[in-house]
């Protein structure tokens, strides 16, 4: 798998290279530093995924991810933000501008491996722990009820399934709650992401919460 690495800090974008490039199966391809950099490069090489920051100058991460998401050649490029607790208000727009999943800047280096592959395997939503966290924390930006009307294309249990992926659960998780084997839910979550319309399970949580199906600590 192709990886893209974008920040503004030529440590930090050193180190996660370095630690990636170590890894048989992962290839390293290009480097950012700045947002409109991000986006001629990920135009460019077309990765699987792309570590993206949100403070950078020239178009932040937020940006570019919106940019990339918007053009229809690059549905194949995950984007995977990093970004600190400290940046909650930004959660919300980057989900909604497409954004794969999340990762801490102080995260383990084999969460930062595992988020990767994840990623690029189209499971999206890496790090349930960490993405629960935040979205309950910009929850209330969300949980507008603007997307309900979407929910009547639903079956009842892919509706009670999009409630247990809003609330951060596994589709391990989300089978062994109801009794069901991880096949089935994994049927029952691409069913729903094509009814919805939604880019990879992040998009689900955004439409969990938008729909009210799932409220901040609920589990």
């Amino acid at each position: 798998m192709t990886v893209v690495v974008a920040d503004d800090q030529n440590l930090i974008r050193a180190g996660f290279s370095a630690l990636l490039a170590n890894e048989p199966d992962i290839d390293v391809v290009g480097e950012a530093g700045t947002g409109a950099e991000a986006v001629e490069v990920v135009r460019r090489l077309r990765p699987d995924v792309v570590l993206m920051d949100i403070r950078m100058p020239d178009g932040d991460g937020l940006w570019a991810t919106e940019q990339i998401v918007a053009d229809p050649s690059l549905a194949g490029v995950h984007i995977v933000i990093v970004t600190t607790f400290e940046l909650d208000e930004y959660v919300g727009r980057a989900i909604r501008a497409g954004a794969s999943g999340f990762l801490v800047k102080d995260t383990e280096p084999v969460e930062l491996i595992r988020a990767v592959r994840v990623v690029a395997a189209g499971e999206a939503l890496l790090s349930p722990r960490v993405t629960k966290r935040l979205l309950e924390r910009v929850a209330a930006g969300l949980a507008d009820g603007s997307r309900a009307p979407e929910l009547d294309a639903l079956t009842d249990r892919e509706r009670e399934v999009l409630a247990l992926v809003g609330a951060g659960l596994t589709n391990g998780e989300i089978a062994l709650q109801l009794f069901l084997s991880p096949l089935t839910v994994k049927t029952h979550v691409s069913r729903t992401m094509t009814k919805l319309a939604a880019r990879d399970r992040a998009q689900l949580v955004v439409v969990a919460y938008e729909a009210g199906l799932v409220r901040p600590g609920w589990r």
